[in-house]
């Protein structure tokens, strides 16, 4: 049986998202919507599918009759609209998915912790280049310790509506965090490239780590780097490494990032990430992998007993 859950934000991303939910999830049922647009495309298709909607934000869907039987709601609006969300939604017992970089619930990144973080009662899923960079960190340090890892993510800037670029500081230091916190970096940085190319150009992330340490198993790292690639291609199909990793010997007697000198290794990781094509463009790949992280940790969250979901 489906568990009924509620979108809130009917832009780019949130519409996306009820696409997904529809097309390939046997274990998720969209029964509301919810923005603050009555004639924004997302609220116009969710009706005609028959979902529920208010533009009214979150407190026009606390009053449609569908919500008492929602177990999760899904957040696709902004990091300062999610601060109010939060408060309201977690007043009535449900259990969030948070797309904007609030960052009040821990991050979660699919594949690296969120097994260990199933009883929250709000999860929040990075940002874009938190989810296509943190998992490729995560799979360096387990090989070897990562002092510094630096990413730059490079989207069309026809992919970045106005929630993304009002978020943009957001977006850098929860990015940040993130290949700490989850990827288990000594010391993460991001960057945030809008490209206005035409025709657009697909995401490109490059993941830079430092390893404090003259020697390293190249094998074995690029080996847990291309197993962290497949495991996030089982939910982002257009995951992929453009080259081979990189792997080049640094000595400097001063390294700015590190604000210390440092002898040891560059891990170079080179990656593309392209969308489904669900409602999204297929060059936003940088809003695909976000609906798609969401909705495998929704999946995974409702299988857990509710008594035990909310803490």
């Amino acid at each position: 049986m489906s568990t009924p859950v509620a979108i809130i934000g009917s832009g780019n991303i949130g519409t996306d998202l009820m696409f997904k939910v529809k097309r390939l999830s046997s274990e998720l049922e969209i029964t509301a919507m919810a923005g603050i647009d009555a004639a924004s495309d997302g609220l116009t298709r969710a009706r005609r599918l028959g979902v529920a909607t208010s533009h009214d934000g979150v407190e026009g869907l606390i009053v449609l009759p569908e919500f008492a039987d929602i177990r999760l709601v899904f957040d696709a609006t902004s990091a300062g609209a999610h601060r109010y969300n939060n408060e309201v939604l977690s007043a009535h017992g449900k259990q969030l998915v948070d797309l904007t970089p609030a960052a009040i619930g821990p991050y979660v990144v699919p594949t690296v912790n969120l097994e260990d973080h199933l009883d929250a009662r709000n999860v929040n899923m990075v940002t874009c280049g938190g989810q296509a960079t943190t998992p490729i960190v995560a799979a360096v340090s387990a090989v070897a310790p990562v002092a510094y890892a630096e990413i730059i993510a490079t989207i069309s800037a026809k992919s970045a509506g106005p929630g993304t670029r009002a978020n943009i500081d957001e977006f850098t230091e929860t990015t940040a965090r993130a290949l700490e916190t989850v990827g288990g970096a000594d010391r993460g940085k991001a960057i945030i490239v809008l490209n206005p190319a035409d025709p657009p150009i697909t995401m490109r992330d490059t993941v830079f780590c430092l390893l404090d340490q003259s020697e390293v198993d190249e094998e074995a790292v690029g080996a847990s780097v291309e197993e962290m690639v497949a495991r996030v291609l089982g939910y982002v199909p257009g995951y992929r490494l453009k080259q081979r990793v990189q792997f080049d010997r640094v000595d400097e007697p001063f390294l700015p990032a590190l604000g210390r000198a440092f002898r040891g290794v560059k891990v170079s990781v080179f990656l593309e990430v392209s969308g489904a094509g669900h409602y999204l463009p297929e060059y936003a790949g940088n809003l695909d992998i976000m609906t798609s992280a969401a909705l495998r940790t929704a999946e995974r969250l409702v299988r857990v007993p509710v008594e035990g979901a909310i803490r």
